[in-house]
């Protein structure tokens, strides 16, 4: 694999390095920010009464609403909430409680429920929501005080009567029969969450993205309307369709969401630009590393031996390679890519299921969903982007995964991007359907700049090797580094592989001037012609 590597003037002025592999470093972390803040911010849309005719109301009319609105002037929806309301503390803002007994269908007795969220503080746009019927006729669903538990008399009466909706959570039995768990919520920009049975939110999904931390500053598309379709007595799936929009684009959703064990989203998407942008992220999303077992040196004193919603991201290359990239929390900016045709899958996972391995009785990481992105239409060329963001808590989303699109058509010309989400526990043991990486550890190595290696492999047919098996570990390095050593065997403890290498990072011009530009590394284990695990791909800051 070529890698490259750019400075910080390279990063502003070539923003469309078309290279497998390519890393890209900025110094400083003057611009780092929390994204999971920054969505509440994000640029939106105003909300506008459209009405349509007499046919029954389906995802295609939602297609020709969106391609209406692309070819329309962008508004701004500022002024959709009051200033009043924008200036609550957060302690009032989060006593601002929907009330569960006046959900939408909790009536009628349905299997799905839906609840909703109040404007303010952060809040600062509504979102229109609708249900449709089973003859396809459109009904508004109507914003009321009496929906809602203020608490604070003050705050209440700051809320108009038409303000609106600024998101909704859907509930279903999940995990008993006689409960509805909350299973996904769309709520901030395109920013959306789900979980399986007995898991707790972890990273986040959103619609689209663009210009992702490009020099310009990013755009956030908005989720402006909703309909929901009014499920049956025995849906055991519930369907509905988004309205996006934003100063460069509108587009066309339609969501299925499946709750279960793994709980699946269907989504179709037709997307129409209303001018060119220099970067499109699709299926976008976003999680938090703040150290793991690959973290030698802790940012913190802390008790708990790793703290992360995902721990890797993982990629099925249109090719058929598997690939896991471990995540880290890097000191600068860290932005790499994987170039593909047609990639089979994708996800920010978190593979480390074990309480023992956070001993966090409240966050408990180890019930943190991944998220796998199939595509069900081919995608074309393009490359899978993930971008690193140093950061000293916990508390903030340092990692972005999006998938970006070598081709966009011209403005007006629709784009389709259909793909299924699956919201699972990696240990399904589906996904790679080889061995893979379980653990990655580093050491100082023997030398006084060499560094040292340790990955633990499992799963597939490696626990079933016998030791005297002559597995061997395919290892290369970037040509700023060199490998001097290199072990593979057999732990008779647990039935894993452990391959352990030491690199130096290598001299520049042989002039003894230290390269300190990252370091790519690639490894997987094989036997005779038979490669048994995925590719193990790394990148090491000296």
């Amino acid at each position: 694999m070529e890698t490259h590597v750019h400075t910080a003037a390279d990063y502003k002025s070539n923003n469309d390095i078309k290279s497998r592999g390519f890393i890209r470093t900025v110094a400083g972390n003057a611009i780092f920010f929390s994204l999971w803040f920054l969505f509440f911010f994000a640029q939106g849309i105003t909300n506008t009464d459209v009405t349509f005719a007499d046919s029954p109301f389906q995802f295609q009319n939602v297609v020709e609403l969106a391609r209406e609105t692309a070819g329309s002037a962008y508004k701004s929806p500022k002024g959709e909430v009051p200033d009043s309301l924008l200036n609550i503390t957060y302690d009032e803002h989060r006593d601002i409680r929907f009330i569960p007994a006046k959900a939408l269908w909790r009536r009628e007795g349905l299997p799905f429920t839906v609840q909703f969220f109040h404007p303010g503080l952060y809040f600062d746009r509504t979102v229109s929501i609708n249900t449709v019927d089973m003859e396809g006729n459109v009904s508004p669903v109507q914003f009321s005080k009496d929906l809602f538990d203020y608490k604070s008399k003050r705050v209440k009466d700051l809320v108009p009567k038409d303000l609106g909706f600024s998101g909704f959570r859907i509930h279903y039995p999940l995990n008993t029969k006689d409960y509805q768990d909350e299973v996904c919520v769309f709520l901030g920009a395109s920013y959306f969450r789900a979980v399986g049975q007995h898991m707790n939110y972890g990273l986040s999904a959103r619609g689209l993205a663009i210009d992702t931390y490009l020099p310009t500053g990013e755009e956030f598309p908005y989720f402006r309307k909703f309909w929901i379709i009014t499920p049956t007595i025995n849906s055991t799936e519930i369907t509905f369709y988004a309205l996006m929009d934003s100063p460069s684009l509108s587009g066309a959703y339609q969501f299925i969401v499946y709750p279960g064990k793994e709980t699946v989203m269907d989504v179709k998407s037709t997307i129409f630009l209303r001018k060119k942008v220099q970067k499109l992220g699709v299926a976008p999303m976003t999680s938090m590393f703040f150290y793991g077992e690959n973290s030698s040196i802790r940012p913190i004193d802390d008790f708990r031996p790793e703290i992360h919603d995902s721990d890797g991201l993982m990629l099925a290359t249109g090719t058929g390679e598997w690939i896991w990239r471990p995540l880290v929390n890097p000191r600068t900016l860290l932005v790499t890519s994987f170039q593909t045709t047609n990639p089979k899958g994708f996800g920010l996972c978190q593979r480390d299921q074990d309480y023992e391995k956070y001993l966090d009785m409240e966050s408990h990481y180890e019930n943190r969903p991944s998220l796998w992105i199939s595509p069900t239409s081919d995608w074309g060329e393009g490359r899978l982007e993930l971008i690193q963001i140093h950061t000293e808590e916990e508390i903030h989303d340092n990692i972005v995964s999006l998938w970006i699109p070598s081709n966009l058509p011209d403005p007006g010309v629709p784009i389709e991007f259909n793909y299924r989400m699956s919201w699972h526990y990696f240990s399904d043991g589906m996904r790679p359907p080889t061995g893979f990486a379980l653990a990655t550890m580093t050491a100082a190595g023997k030398g006084e700049r060499s560094k040292k290696f340790i990955v633990d492999f499992g799963g597939g047919m490696l626990e079933s090797l016998p030791a005297d098996k002559s597995v061997e570990a395919v290892i290369s390095v970037s040509a700023n580094a060199k490998l001097v050593e290199k072990q593979i065997s057999k732990n008779r403890v647990n039935n894993r592989w452990r391959m352990v290498f030491e690199i130096i990072p290598g001299d520049r011009a042989g002039k003894n001037k230290i390269l300190k530009d990252p370091i790519e590394l690639r490894a997987f284990l094989k036997l005779d012609k038979d490669i048994l695990t995925e590719t193990w791909s790394y990148v090491y800051q000296p």
